[in-house]
């Protein structure tokens, strides 16, 4: 799966004429499941590397994780990114589709969202790409 949401964040990205490296990107979730603060397993972290390798400035997102550090297999030291001002990122991966997020507001303010959990799900808008 993090091949394939790589894959899908890099072809939205170029059909809006910008390269992955270089690109500011916003992960929403990195919990292993919904609703819970579950790291172990999680695809969301084999995401932000693989994005980081590519050159992305990535960000992450997540209410049940202030913090990433250290892992057993990652070391990440991200501190959790606000979610206000959407705008400023290239792309919104929506990673874990927590309930406390506001799908519709996301939407409304992110310039490009992928949407790997089919979280907005009814929302129209050529914003959304579907994972």
């Amino acid at each position: 799966m993090p091949y394939h949401v790589l894959s899908s964040v890099s072809s939205a990205l170029n059909q809006h004429k910008k390269p992955v490296n270089g690109a500011r990107v916003l992960i929403l979730g990195v919990a292993y499941k919904k609703d819970i603060d579950d790291l172990r397993e999680s695809p969301s972290l084999t995401i932000i590397e693989l994005l980081q390798k590519d050159g992305a400035q990535v960000s992450y997102h997540d209410p049940y994780f202030p913090f990433i550090g250290k892992g057993r297999k990652y070391d990440l030291q991200m501190k959790c990114a606000e979610l206000k001002d959407l705008g400023q990122y290239d792309c919104v991966v929506i990673v874990t589709d927590h309930s406390d997020y506001d799908y519709p507001g996301i939407v409304n303010a992110a310039q490009l969202v992928v949407d790997t959990r089919n979280a907005t799900k009814g929302i129209k808008s050529a914003k959304i790409v579907h994972c």
